[in-house]
């Protein structure tokens, strides 16, 4: 009897936060259900998850080694190892043309390090932000444990799947905005947003009192036109971007944002706080990341290919409605004429076709249902092969 009520007792202690109800990442659940497969002998094509599978820059794990041969491996400054800020600043104007402040860049431990940052130093609890659907999970997530509440505004084929100034508008005519966040290449569509779109939504935004992030951690991989920077619009935008995707670094960690010169101060402090420093070696790596640029350029023409082969191969399988694949390496494909169910159409593709996705409704709570998810990161053999198996499977 006095065992159950400390059990009891302790059940209350210890009962997970209201913040911390918040979703699983369900792409993180299909690779679970993968590796089964392949503990069993089955050998599985990975789609579901947005991870390059090519390795980091040769020069980049030169650089990793080379440090961790000259031995300590020190904390760093809360904003990054000043050589790195200077770094990626000139990449801005190598790469746009765009004259951004060293002091300015703060280094962060991934693109989810930059989220979370931005999202403390620049909102309340109880502040509205919009975010679109279909859209990255976590941006929603992350929001929702900090205490503030995720807007979702739906996309539609007629703006191709980007938000407009007159949808930011009327759901902040609803109830006040405090924030909009979207990205450009977007996940899980792929689709981008011109200069002139962005341009107009970063406008419409500030015109209103609305605070901009623009996620752009797939720049660089963009094949319909070049990609546009936030930061070329308005120094009043925050952006996040990373290494993980362009530069095939997801497990070391690092990525950076751009920050409105008033905010440097408040995410210095955080991150002082949350994290101390983002890890040195990483950080060492990332900056000689720069110099391999070529080899991520040839891993970018492989995307180009497997995006290719999905276009030209999904309709003959049976899946020919998808969302324009402008940029990333994702392929939102329509699969409303086989399921009202996402979830199960992709337990069922990975069980008998041994081809993992994500269903859509990790993505768009309100109409993924109908969608899934392929990432073309891995080699041209195996998006082949991808879809001979789902053409069988289809039948």
């Amino acid at each position: 009897m006095h065992e159950a009520t400390l059990r009891n007792r302790l059940g209350q202690w210890l009962e997970p936060s209201r913040r911390s109800d918040v979703p699983p990442f369900m792409v993180m659940d299909v690779m679970a259900a993968a590796a089964r497969i392949e503990a069993a002998g089955g050998h599985v094509i990975h789609m579901e998850v947005g991870q390059p599978s090519a390795s980091a820059p040769r020069t980049a794990i030169a650089a990793a080694h080379g440090a961790l041969e000259a031995g300590r491996i020190d904390y760093t400054s809360a904003l990054g190892i000043p050589s790195l800020r200077e770094r990626i600043a000139r990449h801005y104007r190598d790469a746009y043309g765009c004259t951004v402040s060293p002091d300015r860049i703060v280094v962060t431990t991934g693109s989810s390090g930059g989220f979370i940052l931005a999202f403390l130093s620049m909102f309340e609890p109880g502040d509205r932000v919009a975010v679109t659907v279909p859209g990255y999970p976590p941006y929603r997530h992350i929001l929702t444990a900090l205490g503030c509440e995720p807007v979702l505004i739906e996309t539609t084929n007629d703006t191709r799947h980007a938000l407009t100034g007159e949808a930011l508008l009327a759901a902040h005519r609803k109830a006040p905005l405090k924030g909009v966040l979207v990205g450009s290449p977007a996940n899980p569509t792929g689709t981008m947003m011109s200069r002139e779109a962005l341009s107009g939504l970063i406008s419409a935004a500030e015109d209103a009192g609305i605070r901009f992030i623009s996620d752009e951690i797939y720049h660089g991989l963009d094949y319909a036109f070049p990609a546009v920077t936030a930061a070329a619009l308005s120094e009043h935008a925050l952006v996040i971007n990373s290494f993980s995707k362009y530069f095939c670094m997801t497990g070391w960690r690092v990525g950076w944002m751009v920050v409105p010169e008033i905010l440097v101060r408040p995410i210095e402090r955080l991150q002082q706080n949350l994290s101390i420093s983002v890890p040195s070696l990483s950080q060492i790596a990332a900056e000689a990341a720069f110099d391999g640029a070529a080899e991520m350029e040839a891993i970018k023409h492989g995307y180009q290919e497997n995006r290719r082969i999905l276009i030209e191969g999904l309709p003959k399988a049976r899946l020919s409605k998808f969302l324009p694949a402008d940029g990333a390496f994702y392929l939102y494909a329509d699969v409303s004429d086989f399921t009202s169910d996402s979830f199960e159409f992709a337990k069922q593709m990975l069980e008998q076709a041994h081809v993992a996705a994500t269903p859509g409704v990790d993505f768009d709570p309100i109409h993924g249902r109908s969608f899934i998810r392929f990432s073309y990161a891995r080699s041209a053999e195996e998006m082949r092969e991808a879809v001979d198996r789902i053409a069988h499977w289809l039948k």
